[in-house]
C-alpha cells in the first residue's frame, strides 16, 4: 500500500470533502480515504500507482481539481478565486438587470420577460455552471452537497418562472408569478458567500504557507574539484557541502563543517534572538544566516528535513479530526436529504392551504437557506487555526483528537531527568582527597556513562592529574557502578549497595550519593546535581494555576527527587521509578482524571502513548518524539501550559461554532418553510435566504480565527 497525498480545490461545503471520501473508499485498490475541507487535504492509501491515477481521474470527474504540490495548490487556489470573483461579478452584474427588468413597468412586456430569461440562463449556464457540475456528478454517486440544494433552489425557481412566461394561459393569473431574479440572486449570494469563505480560509492556513516558503529552492553546492553550482535543494544528497553566504536561508539540515555565522532561528524555534553557530553545530532548513559564512555538510535529504516533518504534520493534522467533530460530520451527512424532504413538505402543506405561490417560494428558500456550511465548517476551521496558533510558539500538536481532551486534563506528570532538569549531570560537592580523586577520575575516564562523564569533568576543572592506572580489569555494574581491578588491588565506584556488597563500610550521616572506595579503603563520596530548567519553577505554578495537579516520576533516587520537588513546589514525587513503574501509575492516574504526561527519554515512550495527552520536548530522543501527541519544538516547559490554554479556547470556539451552526438551522428552516406567515404575514425570500446562509459560514470562520488572536501567556 502506498500513501497518497492530495491538495484538493473547489470544494464549496463539508459534504464535498466527505463525498470524496465516500467514492474513493468504494474504489478497488483504495484502502483508506481522509479529505478535509478545510485544510484541502486528502490522504488515501492506494495499492498502487494505477489506482491513484484512477483516484485522480475520479476526483476530477466529482468536479474537483487536484494538484501535486503545495505551490501547485495554492496557484490553483488563486486561479479559483479569481474565477469565483468573475463569476460573481457577472452573476451580480445581470442580476441586477433582471431585477429592474422584473420590478419596473417593463415586465409586463414580453420581450422584457424574454430578455429576463436569457439573462437569467446566462446566470444559472455560467456562474452557477460549478455547482451544477458537482450536483450532477454528486447525484450520480448519491452525494448530495451543498451544490445540490443551489442547483435544486436555483432551477426551481427559474424553472418555474420560465413555464409562466411561456405557457401563462395553463396556470391562474394569480400564481403567474416571476422568480428569475430570485434564481439570480440567490447565485450571486452563494458565490459571494463562497469568494468571502475563501479569502477567510486563506488567512487561517499562513502558517503552513509561511513555512513552505522558508527553505530555499536552490543551494550553493561545492563540487569535488572546488568549484560551486547553483543545484534545486532536492537533488542534493547526503554527504554534500553547501555554502549559506550572508542574508541566505540554510537549504537542508547539515552540521556546519567550516566558518560561523548569527542565525535567525526564530521561524523553528520560536527564538527571538539570534544564535552563532560554528562548527560542529548542527543547523537546520529555514534558519536564515543574517552574519557570517558557512559551509555545511548535509545530512538530510530534501523530504527528511526537520521543516518538511513539521509541515507534514501540520498537514496531516488538517485531515484528522477531533471526537466533536464527528457530531457534526454525521449531521452534515444526512442534512441534505432531510432538507429536500422539508422542503417537499412545505411545498405540499401550502398547497392544500391553497397557496401553491407561497408554497414554491418557501420550498425554494428551505432549499437555500438550509445549506449546512457553517455546521461542517464548525471544527475543522478552529483546529486548523489551532495548530497553526501553536506552531506559531513552538508547539507542534500531531494528532488534533487532543484538543478536546485538554479541557479534562487533571494531572500533569513529569519526567525529572531531561524534562525537568537539563539532563547534564555534574558533581556538586565531593570530600574525597584529590590524589584519592586522582585514581578514581582515572578509572572512571574508562566509561561513557553520564556519571562518569561528570566525575572525570568535574576532576579536570579542579586541574587533577590523572593517575596512570596500568594494566587493569575494567568491570561496568548496570545501575550500579564499576570495579576496576589492579595488582594492587580493586577501585569500587557506586551506590550504596555496590560498596556494602563488597564489605565496605559507609560512614553514618553520609548523604545520598556516589561512593568510592580504593583498595579496601572507604575514601568519601560524590554528590550529584541535574541543573534545573531555569523556567521549570514558573511552568510548575502556570499549570497549577490552571487548577492542574502536578506529578513528577523518576527513576532517581528519593532524595535527589525530594531536592527537585521541594525546589520547584511540585505536588507529588515518586521516586526510583522504572519504565513500568511510571506506566502504570499514568493508567492509576487516568482513572482519577485526565493526565498528560511530558518526557523526552526512550524510557519515556510507553508513558508518553498511555497518557490521555503525550508531550514530548523537542530536543528529547527521536522515540519520545514519535510517541507524543505534541511536540515542544523549542524544549520550553511553560509551553506546556501554553499548549493546555490553547486547547481549551479551540474547544470552547468549537462549541460556539456548533452551537451557532444548529442554532441557525433551527430558526432559519421554520422560518423560511413560512412559520412567522399566519402571525405576522411574513415569508421570506429565497435570495435573503441564500445571503443568511453566506453569512453564517463566513461567522464560523471568522469566529475560528479568533484563537489565532489568544493570549497565552
Amino acid at each position: 500500500m502506498t500513501k497518497l497525498k492530495l491538495n484538493i480545490t473547489g470544494m464549496t461545503c463539508v459534504n464535498c470533502s466527505s463525498a470524496i471520501e465516500r467514492v474513493a473508499s468504494k474504489m478497488q485498490g483504495v484502502r483508506s480515504a481522509k479529505v478535509s475541507f478545510a485544510s484541502g487535504n486528502g490522504e488515501f492509501e492506494v495499492e498502487n500507482d494505477e489506482i491513484e491515477f484512477a483516484l485522480v481521474q475520479k476526483i476530477k470527474k466529482l468536479g474537483y481539481d487536484v494538484a501535486q504540490s503545495y505551490e501547485e495548490y495554492e496557484q490553483k487556489q488563486k486561479a479559483q478565486a479569481i474565477n469565483l470573483r468573475k463569476k460573481l461579478i457577472v452573476a451580480a452584474v445581470l442580476s441586477a438587470a433582471i431585477m429592474v427588468l422584473e420590478m419596473s413597468g417593463l415586465r409586463a412586456w414580453k420581450w422584457a420577460k424574454m430578455c429576463a430569461l436569457g439573462l437569467g440562463l446566462v446566470v444559472l449556464g455560467y456562474s452557477a455552471s460549478g455547482f451544477y457540475k458537482q450536483a450532477i456528478e454528486g447525484i450520480k454517486e448519491r452525494s448530495y452537497g451543498m451544490s445540490v440544494l443551489v442547483a435544486l433552489g436555483a432551477s426551481a425557481a427559474f424553472i418555474y418562472s420560465a413555464f409562466s412566461a411561456f405557457v401563462s394561459n395553463l396556470i391562474p393569473q394569480s400564481m403567474a408569478h416571476s422568480y428569475i431574479g430570485g434564481a439570480s440572486m440567490i447565485v450571486t449570494f452563494v458565490l459571494f458567500g463562497k469568494y468571502l469563505e475563501e479569502c477567510s480560509k486563506a488567512s487561517t492556513a499562513d502558517f503552513l504557507r509561511s513555512l513552505s516558503t522558508l527553505a530555499p529552492k536552490m543551494a550553493t553546492r561545492i563540487k569535488a574539484d572546488g568549484c560551486h553550482e547553483n543545484i534545486p535543494v532536492k537533488e542534493l544528497s547526503l554527504g554534500d557541502v553547501v555554502v549559506v553566504k550572508s542574508g541566505e536561508a540554510v537549504p537542508s539540515d547539515g552540521v556546519i563543517i567550516q566558518g560561523g555565522a548569527e542565525l535567525d532561528t526564530s521561524a523553528i524555534t520560536g527564538e527571538v534572538l539570534a544564535k552563532y553557530k560554528t562548527v560542529g553545530d548542527e543547523v537546520y532548513a529555514g534558519y536564515i544566516n543574517t552574519s557570517g559564512f558557512i559551509s555545511i555538510k548535509v545530512t538530510a535529504l530534501a523530504k527528511d528535513t526537520l521543516l518538511s516533518q513539521i509541515a507534514q504534520l501540520l498537514s496531516e493534522a488538517g485531515t484528522k479530526q477531533a471526537p466533536i467533530a464527528r457530531l457534526a460530520d454525521k449531521a452534515s451527512n444526512i442534512f441534505v436529504p432531510v432538507v429536500i424532504a422539508i422542503s417537499l413538505i412545505t411545498l405540499l402543506v401550502w398547497s392544500a392551504a391553497g397557496n401553491v405561490n407561497y408554497g414554491i417560494l418557501c420550498a425554494i428558500a428551505v432549499l437555500i437557506i438550509s445549506c449546512p456550511c457553517a455546521l461542517g465548517l464548525a471544527t475543522p476551521m478552529a483546529v486548523i487555526a489551532s495548530i497553526s496558533r501553536a506552531a506559531r510558539d513552538g508547539i507542534l500538536i500531531k494528532t488534533p483528537e487532543i484538543i478536546e481532551l485538554m479541557q479534562r486534563v487533571k494531572f500533569a506528570v513529569f519526567d525529572k531527568t531531561g524534562t525537568l532538569t537539563k539532563g547534564e549531570i555534574s558533581v556538586k560537592n565531593t570530600d574525597i582527597r584529590d590524589d584519592d580523586l586522582s585514581i578514581i577520575a582515572a578509572a572512571e575516564s574508562l566509561s561513557e556513562h553520564p556519571i562518569s562523564k561528570a566525575i572525570t569533568k568535574y576532576a579536570s576543572k579542579n586541574r587533577i592529574v590523572f593517575s596512570d592506572l596500568g594494566e587493569i580489569k575494567f568491570t561496568p555494574l548496570s545501575g550500579r557502578g564499576m570495579i576496576v581491578t589492579q595488582e594492587k588491588g580493586e577501585i569500587i565506584i557506586g551506590n550504596e549497595a555496590l560498596l556494602k556488597e563488597n564489605n565496605i563500610a559507609i560512614p553514618d550521616g553520609t548523604k545520598d550519593a556516589i561512593y568510592a572506595a580504593i583498595y579496601g579503603r572507604y575514601v568519601g563520596s560524590l554528590e550529584l546535581e541535574d541543573e534545573i530548567r531555569q523556567e521549570a519553577k514558573s511552568a510548575i505554578k502556570a499549570l497549577q494555576n490552571l487548577g492542574i495537579k502536578t506529578v513528577m516520576m523518576t527513576g532517581d533516587s528519593s532524595a535527589n527527587a525530594a531536592k527537585v520537588a521541594d525546589d520547584l513546589g511540585i505536588d507529588k514525587t515518586l521516586a526510583n521509578m522504572l519504565p513500568a513503574d511510571k506506566l502504570n501509575q499514568v493508567k492509576e492516574l487516568k482513572k482519577e482524571g485526565g493526565v498528560i504526561f511530558i518526557g523526552d527519554g526512550i524510557n519515556d515512550a510507553v508513558s508518553l502513548k498511555e497518557a490521555d495527552v503525550g508531550i514530548a520536548m523537542g530536543a528529547g530522543s527521536e522515540l519520545a518524539k514519535n510517541s507524543g501527541d505534541v511536540v515542544l519544538m523549542h524544549s520550553e516547559l511553560t509551553s506546556v501550559a501554553k499548549a493546555i490554554k490553547i486547547g481549551r479556547a479551540s474547544l470552547s470556539v468549537i462549541r460556539q461554532n456548533l452551537f451557532w451552526a444548529f442554532a441557525y438551522n433551527a430558526v432559519c428552516i421554520p422560518v423560511a418553510a413560512g412559520a412567522l406567515y399566519p402571525l405576522f404575514g411574513i415569508v421570506l425570500n429565497p435570495a435573503y435566504g441564500a445571503l443568511a446562509m453566506c453569512f453564517s459560514s463566513v461567522s464560523v470562520i471568522l469566529n475560528s480565527l479568533r484563537i489565532k488572536r489568544i493570549k497565552v501567556i
